[in-house]
């Protein structure tokens, strides 16, 4: 059996409280008490497809920043094709594509083929190799057309796209998407859900742990769901499973029923 592509053991972050006023001057530095992560723990295959699923706050965003190496747990570990995302962070940068459905990080005044470009520098790919990676990840997500425009006259579908290409741009195993159809509209999303589906997975075998708010979306993507609820694993298995647990007929009535019930440690795991 091979191993985990994304392994996640006790996982636990604490944050500090968000103090105001004559308590920030006093407190300027607060214990973190402030629970985010508790006892999280889960492991996704090579090649699977897990959604993540939760109202806000739930702790999503901050899972994907462990994994991403941007933020340190409290405690626990978290590894990328066994590479541990704290002791080992710099190795396990070169593992995995990040994409947060935002605009993060593009200079909006330089076109596209710079930006991937750049970034392509920056994941120390061979300089020789920069200009046919960015051309075959922007071929890939379709905007091979759009490469010499300045990325401040894309639309909002088209900057996904150019994220999803950088994040594909030094070939990686794993894809961490955090909410990557938010702000999207209809067609719009259901192209990118076809591109992840069909290229990505399907095609190209690559691991997928993404975020989601779309039950439609996540019955079409995901091999396994996993409910986080108050920083903890509320249920984590396949649609089908999660249905016929609690006896409804819909993904989304089998999620309302489980996140209305108290969480379990290591639920699914």
């Amino acid at each position: 059996m091979p191993a985990p592509a994304i392994s996640v053991e006790n996982l636990q972050k604490y944050f500090p409280p968000a103090l105001s006023g004559w308590k920030a001057l006093v407190y300027p530095v607060a214990r973190a008490t402030q629970c985010a992560l508790e006892n999280v723990s889960f492991s996704v295959m090579p090649g699977e497809s897990v959604a993540i699923m939760g109202p806000n706050g739930a702790g999503k965003s901050t899972l994907f920043r462990i994994l991403a190496t941007l933020v340190i747990p409290t405690r626990g570990h978290a590894a990328i094709n066994g590479f541990d995302v704290e002791s080992d962070a710099r190795r396990t940068r070169s593992q995995f594509g990040y994409h947060t459905g935002g605009d993060e990080g593009f200079y909006a005044r330089l076109t596209a083929r710079a930006n991937l470009a750049f970034f392509a520098a920056m994941n120390d790919l061979p300089s020789a190799e920069i200009a046919s990676r960015t051309s075959a990840a922007a071929e890939r997500m379709g905007i091979a057309d759009s490469l010499d425009r300045q990325v401040r006259t894309f639309s909002t579908g088209m900057t996904h796209r150019l994220g999803l290409a950088r994040a594909i741009l030094h070939d990686p195993s794993v894809l961490l998407l955090d909410e990557p159809t938010r702000s999207l509209d209809p067609l719009a999303a259901a192209d990118f859900r076809k591109l992840l589906k069909d290229d990505l997975v399907r095609g190209h075998g690559t691991t997928l742990l993404f975020s989601s708010h779309s039950v439609a979306e996540v019955e079409e993507i995901a091999d396994r769901v996993m409910l986080l609820e108050k920083g903890r694993i509320a249920a984590f298995d396949t649609p089908a499973r999660l249905r016929a647990s609690t006896g409804t007929a819909s993904l989304s009535d089998a999620v309302t029923r489980l996140m209305r019930t108290p969480s379990v440690d290591g639920a699914g795991q």
